[in-house]
């Protein structure tokens, strides 16, 4: 059975960084996708990042283009996101998703994700 764990957040100034791990196990598969989402208060979920751990593919949503880096550790199970630059409007609980290997055009349909972690919380303020 695949278990997500998120780790990371944290309260930050405008303009700092944090990096979020997602920890993962019981995975049988080799070719799959890591998601990002997160959900602010009132919000909907919305999609952040994904990355396909077979090939390492990634994708990202334009407003955090250039600030946000989605990376894996196969060995550790591990999907990072490095999120530098933060502001206030990046505040939400952001939560990881497992999911099949992921398209330009899909990676951001939450329904595909089977697996999501508790989630952790990212708070941008001054």
């Amino acid at each position: 059975q695949v278990q997500l764990v998120e780790s990371g957040g944290g309260l930050v100034q405008p303009g700092g960084s944090l990096r979020l791990s997602c920890a993962g196990s019981g995975f049988t598969l080799a070719n799959y996708a890591i998601g990002w989402f997160r959900q602010a208060p009132g919000k909907g979920r919305e999609a952040v990042s994904c990355i396909n751990i077979s090939d390492g593919s990634t994708y990202y949503t334009d407003s955090v283009k250039g600030r946000f880096t989605i990376s894996r550790d196969n060995a550790e199970n591990t999907v990072y996101l490095q999120m530098n630059n933060l502001k206030p409007e990046d505040t939400a609980k952001y939560y990881c998703a497992f999911g099949p290997p992921a398209t330009l055009r899909l990676w951001k349909i939450k329904a595909r994700y089977d697996v999501w972690g508790q989630g952790t919380q990212v708070t941008v303020s001054s």
